[in-house]
């Protein structure tokens, strides 16, 4: 299968190198890129796609390319999904589809009547960790779920003008742990309480978000979530999990550069956890989109499809609201501004 990429920044670096490197069933045969400079058409050269552009237009009118990976800035995710709806190819696409709901509504109904996979990259679903606290819960290992834990925390927080255009904390980084708790949980989230603090950087206040959350979320199962955030963990990435029910628990822990303890006269020390999230997910990134490609050649469902990337956004306006007024929000609420 010959995929074409649509952006050339981090992310689409990440994908181009593991479908290269990884993934058998396909091929990058074109990236794009607005700002492809000298030093990363060298990079895609020695990759060896064969195909480089500034326009990613031209990726979506070459007949050879059967699937896009959208990889380019947030703004432009909605509208290159139309596009390329249009072109006919088959999409993945790297979340959020937007940040306005009325925007992601527009491709949910533009994919309506087509074959065309459509696939959000929400890479946590494919950590060997995380799918197996997934596979325990739906398994009832743990029984009844009761309550789920999600701490999330950057090593450090992104720039300011970053945080200017990121959509807001729980649009941005949170919103993957609300796909967590769906994807874990296997439920969906009725009501939410978030509470926030700008603790790590006031110029993050000064741009209008936040940079530490607690955020409680009621399942319509009964069970309730917690979901704990920073932008700044002195130690590296923090991500834990744990599902607690009627008969056990099942938690997942930090990933680390070895599993080595050192105990002497000064106290027993272990590794710290992986720095980022390109150590920690790296294989994850792979099994993505070897899911994808999977889905288009067999004709069966994405793993991850277009409702998976309309409800963590639907939560994390909830979530915003809810700091913005102090007070617990239902999603049926955010759901009804949009007719939904």
């Amino acid at each position: 299968m010959k995929i074409g990429i649509i952006g050339a920044g981090r992310i689409g670096k990440v994908h181009a190198e593991s479908v290269t490197r990884f993934v058998k069933n396909a091929t990058v045969e074109a990236i794009a890129d607005p700002f492809m400079n000298d030093k990363t058409e060298q990079w895609a050269k020695e990759l060896g796609i064969p195909k480089i552009y500034k326009d990613y237009k031209k990726i979506l009118a070459d007949p050879e390319i059967q699937a896009v990976l959208i990889c380019s800035s947030t703004d432009t995710h909605s509208p290159i999904s139309l596009e390329a709806v249009k072109a006919g190819k088959h999409i993945f696409c790297e979340k959020p589809i937007d940040h306005d709901v009325a925007k992601i509504k527009q491709v949910i109904d533009a994919l309506k009547g087509t074959s065309l996979k459509y696939q959000v990259g929400f890479n946590r679903r494919f950590d060997h960790n995380f799918r197996a606290a997934k596979a325990a819960v739906a398994a009832g290992k743990i029984g009844e779920l009761n309550t789920l834990s999600i701490t999330s925390r950057d090593p450090g927080a992104p720039p300011v003008s970053y945080i200017k255009v990121s959509g807001g904390i729980f649009l941005d980084m949170t919103i993957h742990d609300f796909d967590m708790v769906r994807f874990v949980s296997g439920d969906e989230v009725e009501e939410v309480y978030a509470s926030g603090a700008v603790l790590v950087d006031p110029e993050i206040g000064k741009a209008g978000d936040i940079d530490t959350a607690i955020i409680t979320l009621k399942l319509k199962s009964g069970a309730i979530a917690v979901v704990n955030n920073c932008r700044r963990a002195s130690y590296g990435y923090d991500q834990r999990l744990e599902a607690f029910g009627s008969l056990g628990q099942v938690e997942v822990q930090n990933d680390t550069d070895s599993t080595a303890v050192i105990s002497d006269a000064n106290g027993v020390t272990k590794e710290k956890p992986k720095y980022f999230f390109l150590e920690r997910y790296m294989a994850a990134y792979t099994a993505e989109i070897e899911s994808f490609v999977n889905a288009v050649e067999k004709d069966t469902p994405v793993e991850v499809g277009v409702n998976d990337g309309l409800q963590p956004v639907l939560i994390g306006l909830a979530a915003t609201l809810s700091v913005k007024e102090n007070r617990p929000v239902k999603i049926a609420e955010i759901a009804a501004e949009y007719a939904l």
